[in-house]
Formats: structure tokens, C-alpha cells, sequence
């Protein structure tokens, strides 16, 4: 039985959640959007990866139950992962807990699942300028820069190989909970190139926002910890960057869209929210391309 309301939990960047106090427990309540998602959302597949991740003992809350639109995890207490460089056992058991959802035996009825790589730049330029968007000048100064990030996500060759995994473990789907990791929010998944969540989640927790600070060291950690528990280490090349540039591209877009339709959703990130997000692609996204060559240096 509840023992209080539902308490929204604010700061998700494509869902909503709340907190659910219950006579058994406390449980996190996701409430999906699924009226404009960029792709779509395998819900029972999904859930059904959870709980055998859960069952081979991955740190994650305990998957609880899952409809067309609501999923329900047990609530876990833990320190929230700032946007910086974590420490270097941190980044080692993120590493080993990676190869261990990769060896994961789950049959995934679908391929890997990207989005079309967005091409519409110069329109949405117009309709931000005629629309006063804070950030329409900004974009319309990045659109060739924009196109050259879409030319490069298409043609960028992947090695494999390609597995069933979370695809978005960053700092902000994951805690801390006595200094060890605990992964959350595992609605992303699915199948993906091995390069590209390697290199998504290592970058991702060797560095501060924006592409300033990062430590190697940090890097080579999440690797380090990946090739320990058994995992082989796909060659090095531009490969390892393309699945997170092509998905800030299309989240960034997709953000667009919302603060195009200049009303605040009852789904979703809040406005202010997804104005964030645009201004963080339009300026982070050109920096991040433009530091490919130095990125890759990483690998070596």
C-alpha cells in the first residue's frame, strides 16, 4: 500500500519519474514518452535484458514490472555521479561490468537500431530564427558544421563487433553506493557496435563537461577493467566516437523539435530543459567534432 502521493523526480532527459513510498518498499516509477521518441522502445525485450542482467548480479536496481507505458524498478539510494573525471576503480569496475553484460546469453529479436542521421539543418535554423529561439543564431553559424557531422556519422566504417548492451551508461545513469558502481536507466538498449559503447562510456567518465579536461588515464581504466573480466578490445580509429557524436546529433534535434513547439510538454524533459540541451549540442557538438584526431589519441 502507499504510505504518500508519487513525488516527481525531475531531471530526466527524455522520460518523466517519480518516487513511489510504499508499506514494501520505496520504487522509482518511470513514466516513458512514447508519443515522440526518437526511436522505438522494445518494452518487454528491454525488460526482459534487465532481468537477466539482474539475475547475473550486475549492480542495478531490481526490475520490478513493465507495461506499454510505465516501468518500475526498485528504489536505490546512492550518490549521483557528477559530470567529471571518476576515479580510476570506479572507471575499472564500470569496464568490468560492461564485459560482463556483454557475456550476458539473451536472445535480442531486433538489429542494431540507429536513427537516421538528421540532415535537416538549415530548415530548423530558419524555424528557430522566425520563431526567436535564444540559441537560432548560434545554430544558423554551425549548420555546414552539422552537415559535416552527419556526412561523418554515415560513412564512418564500424569494425564490430556488435553486441547486446545499455548504450547509454553515462554519468548521469549512474550511482554511487559505497563507492561502487550502480547502472540505471536501461531503456536504450540494444544492439551496438562494440567501439562505440566502449568509447561513449570511457569518455564520458574521463572528463568535465566539454572536451577541456580529460584524463587518459581514466580513459584507459574503463579498458583496463573491460579486458580483466574477459573482454577483447576492438581496433582503435575514429569508430569509438561516432555512436556518441550521432546520438548527441539526433538528441539534439530531437530537443529542437520540443522547444520549436514552444509549449511545455506533459511528457518528457521540461522546456527549460530541452532548451538546455540544444544550446549544449549546438555549442558542444562542433568542439567534440572538431577534437576527433586528439580524441583518438586516447586509444593509443
Amino acid at each position: 500500500m502507499p504510505v504518500g502521493p508519487m513525488i516527481r523526480v525531475h531531471g530526466g532527459f527524455a522520460n518523466r519519474m517519480y518516487r513511489l513510498d510504499t508499506d514494501q518498499g520505496s520504487f522509482a516509477v518511470k513514466e516513458l514518452n512514447l508519443v515522440d521518441r526518437r526511436l522505438t522502445y522494445h518494452v518487454e525485450d528491454v525488460f526482459r535484458f534487465e532481468r537477466a542482467a539482474f539475475a547475473a548480479g550486475i549492480p542495478m536496481p531490481e526490475p520490478i514490472s513493465a507495461s506499454d507505458s510505465t516501468l518500475v524498478h526498485r528504489w536505490v539510494e546512492g550518490e549521483k555521479v557528477p559530470e567529471a573525471p571518476v576515479s580510476a576503480a570506479y572507471a575499472f569496475q564500470i569496464g568490468e561490468i560492461l564485459a560482463r553484460i556483454h557475456a550476458l546469453d539473451v536472445e535480442w529479436p531486433h538489429g542494431s537500431s540507429e536513427e537516421p542521421t538528421p540532415r535537416d539543418w538549415h530548415v530548423l535554423a530558419g524555424r528557430a530564427a522566425t520563431t526567436g529561439q535564444p540559441w537560432a543564431d548560434e545554430l544558423a553559424s554551425q549548420v555546414q558544421t552539422f552537415l559535416a557531422i552527419a556526412d561523418f556519422v554515415d560513412t564512418c566504417e564500424r569494425p564490430g563487433p556488435i553486441v547486446l548492451t545499455h548504450k547509454d551508461i553515462q554519468p548521469w545513469n549512474l550511482l554511487a553506493r559505497h563507492g561502487r558502481p550502480v547502472v540505471l536507466d536501461w531503456e536504450l538498449s540494444g544492439m551496438l557496435d562494440l567501439s562505440g559503447e566502449l568509447g561513449s562510456t570511457a569518455l564520458s567518465l574521463a572528463k568535465e563537461p566539454g572536451f577541456d579536461h580529460i584524463e587518459p588515464t581514466i580513459f584507459r581504466s574503463v579498458l583496463d577493467g573491460y579486458v580483466a573480466r574477459g573482454g577483447a578490445l576492438p581496433p582503435p580509429g575514429p569508430s569509438w566516437f561516432v555512436f556518441m557524436i550521432g546520438g548527441w546529433l539526433g538528441h539534439t534535434r530531437w530537443n529542437i523539435l520540443r522547444c520549436l513547439a514552444g509549449a511545455e510538454a506533459n511528457i518528457g524533459p521540461d522546456l527549460a530543459l530541452s532548451h538546455e540541451a540544444v544550446r549544449d549540442g549546438v555549442r558542444g557538438l562542433p568542439d567534440m567534432f572538431d577534437r576527433l584526431p586528439e580524441l583518438e589519441t586516447l586509444l593509443v
